[in-house]
């Protein structure tokens, strides 16, 4: 798998780097400046881009502007973006075009090393991660709240899971239900929240995503 990573903090930077080359990715750039990261995602064509948010020159969102660019001359090119803090406006551009093979991290997990490959490799494989902290946050929000009270507690188990990008076997797995259980939870979400069913796990968590941060 080939990575291209955008972080300014040298340190920070080169152990992810190594972290990465650790579990078998191959890092074919590692920059720290949005101009630089944008460069590196159309000459390199990675199989998924490690974005922090903020980068010279401005410290702003120069990160995930040159990752949106980039998804906008070529579609659907993972991105996962990595953040200090939980900031709802990254994730709804992030989920804005639909297409997924996205994600949205906060830096402390990245200390976990076993779930920040994880979200990698989901990523690049078409998949839609989201930090719990952010789903929470989403969760959280009157309109949001004013659907999702009517679930139950294991819904609400389910539908942070679903959100996180997590099929049914892994949801599962997590919950220590069987498939079938949960496939019945996620009908009843579906249908309290008022969405329409979907076969494809991706369009899924983003279709909950999008419902809930409306």
């Amino acid at each position: 798998m080939r990575v291209v990573l955008a972080e300014d903090l040298f340190l920070l930077r080169d152990g992810l780097v190594r972290t990465l080359q650790d579990h078998g990715c191959e890092v074919v750039a590692a920059v720290d400046n949005g101009p630089a990261l944008l460069r590196a995602l159309l000459d390199d064509a990675p199989d998924v881009a490690v974005v922090d948010v903020r980068l010279p020159p401005t410290f702003t969102d120069e990160g995930l502007q040159a990752a949106l660019e980039a998804r906008r001359r070529h579609p659907g090119l993972p991105v996962l973006v990595l953040s200090q803090y939980v900031e709802q406006l990254y994730a709804n551009e992030l989920l804005a075009d639909g297409a997924g093979a996205v994600g949205y991290l906060l830096k402390d997990r990245v200390t976990d090393t076993g779930q920040f490959v994880d979200a990698v490799r989901r990523v690049a494989a078409g998949g839609t991660v989201m930090d719990p902290q952010v789903i929470a946050k989403l969760l959280a929000r009157g309109d949001a709240r004013g659907l999702t009270d009517g679930l139950t507690a294991r819904e609400h188990d389910v539908l942070e899971l679903m959100a996180e990008g997590r099929s049914n076997a892994a949801i599962a797995g997590v919950l220590h239900i069987s498939e079938s259980a949960v496939a019945k939870h996620t009908a009843g979400i579906f249908t309290k929240l008022r969405i329409g069913p979907s076969p494809d796990d991706n369009r899924r968590v983003l279709a909950v995503l999008a419902h809930l941060k409306r």
